[in-house]
């Protein structure tokens, strides 16, 4: 083999090496996906958009909120850096318990959806602080049924709000975004009444702390975690 051709046959190894990073998807094995990059989730760089007036304590202790944002790997690791949040469990919402299983989820034959469910303290961070980060770090809220590379109902975007005071916080926000122009297309977040949530199987829970060199999670979801360290140090938990 010359030298030339030995160098084009490495270069197109390299490339096709490049590729198959951004093509692998949320999943332990590989499967075939979009090979349609993620897109920005915001181009919040000076950009302050508040969250409405939050909801007025009523309850005493923690509370949750129930959020689908795609692949929930990245979703859970994003809230779990927070201030004020105990606890994060990845999941299912958005269809029953004989769905609730992610080889099932996975077919994108169900109603379900990839959703974390969050347990914060009020007192620490707000309902409004959290839908902040979920709309401009944790995911693009403008991708329908879909988010990067992967395709499918099961990867919407929505709000799985637990009362009228949660859904009325989301949709005032939502609002508020779209009339700003954060994002070039409308938002297609979802809100949903929450009938149920489903925790995932053991190996999904903390999936980026115990596999950080992932290949889908170097290329997917460390620029997230990136992003919220630099554009809102205030609420990450040191």
């Amino acid at each position: 083999m010359s030298t030339n051709i030995f160098n084009r046959y490495f270069h197109l190894v390299f490339i096709l090496s490049l590729l198959s990073l951004t093509t692998v998807s949320c999943g332990i094995s590989r499967s075939s996906s979009s090979a349609v990059a993620n897109a920005t989730p915001a181009k919040i760089a000076g950009i302050e958009i508040e969250p409405p007036s939050d909801i007025a304590i009523t309850a005493k202790g923690e509370q949750t909120l129930v959020l689908a944002g795609g692949c929930f790997w990245g979703v859970e690791a994003v809230f779990e850096n927070l201030k004020g949040v105990s606890n994060v469990v990845s999941g299912f919402s958005g269809g029953d318990a004989k769905t609730a299983n992610y080889d099932t989820v996975s077919s994108g034959r169900t109603s379900q959806a990839e959703a974390v469910k969050i347990t914060y303290n009020p007192q620490q961070i707000s309902i409004g602080q959290l839908l902040k980060i979920y709309f401009l770090v944790a995911h693009d809220p403008t991708q329908i049924d879909r988010q990067g590379p992967d395709n499918g109902t099961q990867y919407r975007s929505a709000i799985f709000f637990a009362n009228s005071q949660q859904q009325q916080v989301a949709k005032t926000y939502i609002d508020r975004l779209n009339q700003a122009r954060i994002f070039t297309q409308p938002i297609a977040t979802q809100l949903v009444a929450l009938n149920e949530f489903y925790p995932a199987e053991q190996y999904h829970q903390n999936f980026i702390d115990r596999n950080p060199t992932y290949p889908y999670v170097v290329v997917h979801d460390l620029p997230k975690l990136n992003l919220l360290r630099q554009q809102f140090p205030d609420l990450v938990r040191r």
